[in-house]
């Protein structure tokens, strides 16, 4: 699993210069021209959204073109509020529209029924409890007299949002105003989720990353309807996360990172920060603090907890295996439901993630009575234990969860797990982990899972992936990113995209919408996208990017045409 850093992903225009610009400076090139790329102008389509809805029903008469004056008219429930906040926040960048947000209560314009969209003119978000569309579904209406959004729950709200965003030009991404027509397909989209878990992890352990970076990569989660991010905290090379009774976790264990690097550390006011940001989002935060392996930041912080009682050295490279807590001394215990506990109360979601993972010098009944013990620990504070699928053979715990990442689809021992009681969220190595190189010349990533393009990605049912495992034992998916090789927001991004949305559509679609083609045309759409909100991503030749790209016109500024730019060549 192990690599030495590679230089970092570069984005240049076919064909290569000479000299090649690094990821960053592209990414802030994008930034600034706001670079509308890879698809040519074609007529927008109400299927035509990442992932895939569950029923889509066009009426070709039925196109509706935001006015300047458009109201947003929500039910008078505070977080429905947010969410039409969040949904005026999207919009008003690139249309320069006010978009005012008002309640129901308050609003004067009538707001049609049930069967109808409205308010006239507007966009209504509309709360019914009585509608038939699960907890996190939705359904939008399109008609020429208005929008309107109806969900059971601000969440579904939220996630409607996100189709009705996909459905305006891409221009939408601008930060600045431009000149463009407004205007959504007309017809109606009903939509739910096929899993109740759709996630990604961060490693900010072998490289840390500011705030910022993750409230981006946050972002990124919530635009295609991933609903949890979890956080590889700690690890080797660096503890991230601030403990009050183990300070020394973070001042000693925080200062190191692969390669040598500074390091760093989230404050509980970061971490707060993030959680509260992802939140607003719909996404809830998993954190995971690695045991019993993958401690070495923490026993060069306190060496107690060593088994041989003395501290290693700093450890800057990307091997595995080597370090672990002493599992027979009570300190070790002691420390662990500190730890949690602290971590615990900082995180209003329901899950904790142990790890578990590759504590290869601790194995047999000593391994798994460790594990048990970690499992009460968590119980006792009133979470649900999260560990990768080397927890199986322990005992079962009641809701215990089990991530799975193998690479051959047969594990006999998961399968056994799952029949004691266990759930699955499955994270295959060969397809879901996305620091995996896209192809030989990838210039960052590893392989030892293999190459992963985008359709290798795509091209696997959670449902079935495991065998002995039924559908219905399976929680949802998450798409790793291991850090090792990545060292900035734009080598994030660069991995992450486009393979990102293949995993949120294997969690979010039926299995009936299922189709390579036609996901790989619908992801070509979200080129442009991109590349208007300046994010950095992979121009995979397997997707069928167009040939010509045009600067969005801004207000008062004639349009411009341009080459053809990869944001992020191999």
């Amino acid at each position: 699993m192990s690599t030495t850093p590679s230089p970092s992903p570069t984005a240049v225009p076919a064909p290569l210069p000479a000299e090649e610009p690094d990821a960053a400076t592209l990414a802030r090139a994008a930034e600034q021209s706001a670079v509308t790329v890879l698809t040519a102008a074609t007529t927008h389509r109400l299927a035509d959204v990442v992932p895939a809805p569950q029923q889509v029903q066009p009426d070709p008469t039925g196109d509706w073109v935001l006015p300047a004056g458009a109201v947003i008219v929500v039910s008078a429930d505070p977080a429905a509020l947010a969410v039409a906040e969040h949904l005026a926040e999207l919009l008003r960048p690139a249309t320069g529209y006010p978009l005012p947000v008002t309640d129901t209560a308050a609003h004067s314009l009538p707001v049609a029924d049930a069967a109808g969209p409205g308010p006239v003119g507007g966009i209504a978000l509309v709360l019914d409890e009585a509608a038939d569309l699960g907890a996190e579904g939705y359904r939008l209406d399109v008609a020429p007299d208005g929008v309107r959004l109806t969900a059971v729950t601000a969440t579904g709200l939220f996630y409607g949002v996100q189709t009705l965003r996909q459905l305006l030009p891409a221009a939408i991404e601008s930060p600045t105003p431009v000149t463009e027509h407004w205007a959504l397909p007309g017809g109606t989209i009903t939509d739910a989720p096929r899993f109740p878990y759709r996630g990604a992890m961060l490693d900010v352990a072998r490289h840390f990353f500011a705030v910022e970076d993750v409230l981006r990569v946050i972002d990124h989660l919530a635009r295609y309807k991933l609903n949890h991010l979890h956080l590889h905290l700690t690890d080797d090379q660096g503890w991230r996360i601030a403990v009050d009774s183990w300070p020394r976790l973070t001042t000693v264990g925080g200062a190191t990172e692969v390669g040598g690097g500074p390091g760093g550390h989230y404050t509980k006011t970061d971490y707060a920060r993030i959680v509260s940001y992802a939140t607003a989002r719909h996404i809830t935060v998993v954190p995971e603090i690695d045991l019993p392996g993958h401690t070495n930041a923490a026993l060069v912080a306190y060496p107690e907890l060593a088994p041989d009682k003395i501290a290693p050295p700093p450890y800057t490279g990307t091997e595995v295996g080597f370090s672990y807590v002493d599992p027979a001394d009570e300190r070790t215990y002691d420390f662990i439901a500190d730890v949690l506990g602290e971590v615990a109360a900082l995180t209003p979601g329901p899950w904790l993630h142990i790890g578990g993972d590759e504590a290869f010098k601790v194995t047999g009944e000593v391994y798994t009575g460790f594990v048990e013990r970690v499992q009460r620990i968590v119980a006792d504070l009133g979470k649900t234990v999260v560990g990768w699928h080397q927890l199986a053979p322990a005992a079962h715990l009641d809701g215990r969860v089990l991530q799975w990442w193998g690479t051959t689809g047969t594990d006999p021992t998961t399968a056994e797990a799952v029949r004691q009681g266990a759930r699955l969220i499955l994270s295959p190595g060969n397809h879901a982990y996305l620091d995996m190189k896209y192809a030989p010349d990838t210039p960052i990533g590893h392989d030892w899972a293999g190459l992963i393009d985008v359709r290798k990605a795509y091209d696997w049912d959670p449902g079935t992936h495991v065998a002995g495992v039924p559908p219905e034992a399976v929680l949802g998916v998450e798409a790793p990113l291991w850090t090792e090789s990545v060292t900035s927001l734009a080598d994030i991004e660069f991995l992450l995209l486009p393979r990102l949305p293949a995993i949120a559509e294997l969690g979010w679609s039926t299995r009936a919408t299922h189709d390579w083609a036609d996901f790989r045309d619908r992801l070509a759409g979200q080129g442009p996208r991109w590349a208007t909100a300046g994010i950095t991503f992979h121009h995979a030749p397997d997707i069928p990017w167009a040939t010509t790209a045009t600067i969005p016109t801004q207000r008062d500024t004639p349009q411009t045409d341009i080459p053809q730019t990869d944001t992020a060549a191999h």
